[in-house]
């Protein structure tokens, strides 16, 4: 998420109560997780095991739990909870606001876009020309939706990130403060939830289409021109790149990348990350051919059992 104005180091501080490390002035213009991070950017890191890899991120402000050595052109936040911290900001940068009406009175509606009855448009949301949202669709604040789109009934764009941090008292969650973004041409089937970025964007790209009853995570890219069915489980930050065919009941874990033009038969369980023009299959995915060859040799093990005993 970038601010509408650069802040300074010293003024960040005061927000959320806290010593740093650096010039007063020192430019504030945004705050991401580390995978979207950009110089000028804040990044909070709470755990040592990933201090390295946060210091040595694009982020320039790292807002941390230790004081630790500076790198050159950085500056730290010294935090005793990073985590409850960076949720400050959220709120302070991107607070709820809660709406008035179905349909908000910040939100653009192009040209020959039609919102049916029941529908939720959020605030700032931005709706393209030549779409069709169907009843009972709910589109959180932010979000932006390109031309000619369509969203079937009940689908949820915009809830917040699955993202928790485990306290002795419960769980603590992480605000979210992205979007979604839904380029042109793109098909979304009935009762799908695609959730919202923690700072950055969740996207679908041009030209994809979604089946029914499909769970998108926070962060997660879609490329273009993907085909995807019905009961798929993707997590968050996921990158699935152009013309990959996901069918149905597929799961995958977050943070991998899924590359082009594969193709994912149904129940598939993606573990890793997977390479491009290839066809996957089972749990974890492996390359289709290999693993029903695997699976014919396994069925003919009683046999060659037989015929070992009647060779004794």
């Amino acid at each position: 998420m970038k601010f509408a104005n650069p802040y300074t180091l010293k003024k960040i501080a005061q927000l959320i109560d806290c010593s740093f490390i650096g010039s007063d002035n020192f430019p504030v213009s945004g705050m991401n997780e580390i995978h979207v991070v950009e110089p000028g950017d804040i990044v909070f890191v709470d755990h040592p095991k990933y201090y390295d890899k946060a210091l040595s991120s694009a982020a320039t402000i790292i807002l941390i739990n230790k004081e630790v050595v500076c790198p050159e052109g950085k500056a730290l936040l010294i935090s005793d909870d990073p985590f409850r911290d960076f949720n400050k900001l959220t709120d302070y940068f991107k607070p709820f606001k809660a709406a008035t009406s179905h349909i908000s009175d910040s939100a653009s509606i192009g040209v020959n876009s039609v919102v049916q009855p029941n529908s939720f448009i959020g605030h700032n949301v931005v709706i393209g020309k030549n779409c069709i949202i169907h009843s009972n669709v709910s589109i959180y604040d932010d979000a932006i939706i390109g031309n000619h789109v369509t969203i079937h009934s009940g689908t949820v764009l915009g809830a917040n990130a699955f993202y928790y941090k485990k306290r002795p008292e419960g769980f603590d969650r992480l605000k979210s403060c992205g979007r979604v973004v839904i380029e042109d041409h793109v098909d979304i089937g009935a009762n799908c939830t695609i959730d919202r970025g923690v700072t950055g964007d969740t996207t679908i790209k041009e030209g994809s289409k979604l089946d029914n009853q499909i769970q998108i995570g926070h962060d997660t890219v879609i490329g273009k021109k993907c085909l995807i069915a019905s009961q798929v489980g993707i997590a968050g930050c996921v990158v699935i790149e152009d013309e990959v065919t996901i069918w149905g009941q597929v799961g995958c874990t977050s943070g991998v990348t899924i590359g082009k033009k594969a193709v994912l038969h149904a129940q598939s369980g993606i573990s890793k990350s997977l390479e491009p023009n290839k066809t996957y299959w089972g749990t974890p995915a492996q390359e289709a051919r290999a693993e029903m060859r695997e699976m014919a040799n396994i069925k003919q093990i009683p046999q060659i059992l037989e015929f070992i005993k009647t060779k004794k």
